[in-house]
């Protein structure tokens, strides 16, 4: 009779621990970012109270994203997506409007912008707004391509 209760037990831990041990990588999983691409996606990012919708955008190597920046602010804003030297442009810069540049594009009030940029480096690359006091204020976030 001992052996047969230990051998319930043991199969009774054996299977609570299985669950633990699913559930904890159910969990982790959930927490994993979506990676979009590769190809051609639309991700669409709204502004409001001078924020960016998203702070985080994970994409593969070889992706081509098309920004719709849904501008509901009855202010104007940018979205400025490139590497260092673009950044260092646009902090210095005094341009009201941009021209069709890719990664480049000036947002009216209560409108929306468009623009495209292809993603063929891994690293992060920032997205910002760089019109006075914006950027400081939060707009500003991440593509993180792998």
């Amino acid at each position: 009779m001992k052996l047969f209760i230990r051998s319930v037990v043991a199969v009774v831990v054996a299977a609570a621990a299985m669950l633990v041990s699913l559930t904890w990588r159910d969990t982790a999983d959930a927490h994993a970012p979506t990676v979009l691409g590769p190809g051609l996606i639309t991700v669409t990012v709204d502004v409001h109270f001078s924020k960016f919708s998203i702070s985080t955008l994970h994409v593969h190597r070889g992706t081509t994203v098309r920004f719709l920046i849904n501008n509901t602010d009855p202010i104007h804003h940018e979205f400025i997506v490139g590497d260092a030297a673009v950044h260092r442009a646009h902090e210095l810069g005094t341009e009201a409007t941009h021209p069709p540049i890719p990664g480049e594009v000036s947002v009216g009030p209560e409108s929306v912008g468009e623009t495209f940029l292809r993603f063929n480096s891994p690293g992060r690359v920032l997205f910002a707004c760089h019109l006075p006091g914006h950027f400081k204020y939060g707009m500003k976030g991440w593509v993180v391509v792998s």
